[in-house]
């Protein structure tokens, strides 16, 4: 609806993990450095932790945009609710293969010989596995023992594990020690700070062709960035409902009660 209103060439703060709007706040820049870093030098088991909705999934987007496509190949699990064999299955279907024999242990064999094929043929295989908090322990210790798969020279697979907080409590537990003491690259994104939060705005507001146009007052930058604790994904959802608050009111300034209309809105969605 405020689209064509305020002139933008595309909505600014969709919730949709698009790389293009990714903005790089010191934190997600140390982040991808450590996660770049970890694949390039074939480190195994790269760990990325943060809370829901602080970029996490936006980040892999650009990962994934920025790894030589010559010289690496993905596999991405973004629905962790799976048991070994299908998590087995999904990366198999993820490399272009077509699954052989549904059982464990030909799956395993399969994926073997898969990630041999590729190592010849001069490829490195990411597998990225999202919401890892919400895997089985046994899935988990399935992960691990496909990092067993070498050569002489080198691992068969690098493995990125982006979860919230949760996974790295679960990480603690006893029974994931051997998991554990593989991890090698570990980091933890941070929320926005205040400044940083303005900054995000504006960038997306810029990225999506605003022209000057709207104008957020500096309280309403404040309440937004109070009520969202610096969540990138919170900090969408309430400038979203603000902007459409500002053009029902056919205002260019989008206000501090825009801001409040927006909270009332997303708590009576929530009730």
């Amino acid at each position: 609806m405020y689209q064509s209103f305020y002139g933008f060439e595309e909505m600014p703060f969709n919730i949709t993990p698009d790389p293009k709007f990714l903005y790089l706040s010191p934190s997600h820049v140390d982040a991808l450095q450590h996660l770049k870093y970890g694949i390039e030098e074939r480190k195994g088991f790269i760990v990325l932790i943060g809370e829901v909705g602080c970029g996490k999934t936006t980040l892999c987007r650009r990962l994934l945009n920025e790894l030589d496509s010559d010289r690496f190949e993905t596999a991405l699990v973004l629905n962790p609710r799976v048991t070994e064999t299908e998590m087995l299955e999904t990366i198999l279907l993820e490399l272009g293969e077509t699954i052989e024999d549904h059982t464990q242990n030909a799956l395993v064999a399969q994926v073997n010989r898969v990630l041999m094929s590729r190592i010849h043929a001069g490829k490195d295989i990411v597998l990225i596995i999202d919401e890892c908090q919400n895997l089985s322990f046994e899935v988990l210790e399935q992960v691990r023992l496909l990092s067993n798969l070498e050569t002489d020279k080198q691992k068969l697979l690098q493995i990125v594990l982006m979860g919230q907080p949760e996974f790295k409590e679960k990480l603690r537990q006893d029974r994931l020690r051997q998991l554990r003491q593989r991890i090698l690259v570990h980091y933890e994104l941070n929320p926005l700070s205040q400044a940083e939060a303005e900054h995000y705005i504006f960038h997306r507001l810029t990225l999506a062709g605003a022209n000057g146009r709207p104008r957020f007052t500096k309280w309403a930058l404040r309440s937004i960035y109070r009520h969202s604790r610096g969540t990138p994904r919170i900090i969408n959802n309430l400038c979203d409902k603000a902007l459409l608050a500002a053009f029902v009111r056919d205002s260019d300034e989008v206000s501090w009660w825009d801001v409040r209309r927006a909270l009332k809105e997303i708590a009576h969605l929530t009730d």
